[in-house]
């Protein structure tokens, strides 16, 4: 039960600041990403502040013995830059210049009940479905590299 109570708040907490930051608004994010016409840096503050606030929170984490809530902490185990992971940071970034969303402030964004926003986040589910169908059958790594399979049942736990 505190996990999910935890998982919650953490959701909530980063949604809140999505909305506070203009994330949500992808006019802001698409001027954000245009350099040559009408260049918005008011994102690079939260930028800054996320890479800050990373930085140092997990260095405070990792200085613990256990997670607080499993028995080790699931870190990925692959460290090399393979084209799979190039290929779908492009995509990913191609698709968040194209519409001005990424998955965290499209779910945010749902809440509007905007037709468009909404389409956004159907579509982007139903292909995170059909890769983790694909992923599952034509993989040799079922877990994506993400590190022992133990690491499931520590996170339902």
């Amino acid at each position: 039960m505190l996990p999910n109570l935890v998982i919650f708040l953490s959701g909530f907490v980063f949604s809140i600041g999505l909305a506070v930051s203009g994330m949500t608004q992808p006019g802001k994010v698409v001027s954000f990403l245009d350099f040559i016409d009408n260049w918005d840096p008011s994102l690079v503050m939260v930028l800054l502040g996320a890479v800050v606030t990373y930085f140092i929170s997990q260095r405070l984490i990792l200085k613990r013995e256990h997670s607080v809530f499993g028995e080790k902490f699931q870190l990925p185990t692959r460290m090399d830059i393979d084209t799979p992971l190039v290929a779908g940071a492009a995509l990913f970034g191609i698709g968040w210049g194209l519409v001005g969303f990424c998955p965290g402030p499209a779910l945010v964004s749902g809440i509007t009940g905007n037709p468009q926003v909404l389409t956004f986040v159907l579509s982007m589910s139903l292909g995170m479905y059909l890769f983790s169908a694909l992923h599952l059958r034509y993989s040799n790594e079922p877990d994506g590299g993400a590190g022992p399979l133990d690491a499931i049942a520590v996170r339902s736990a």
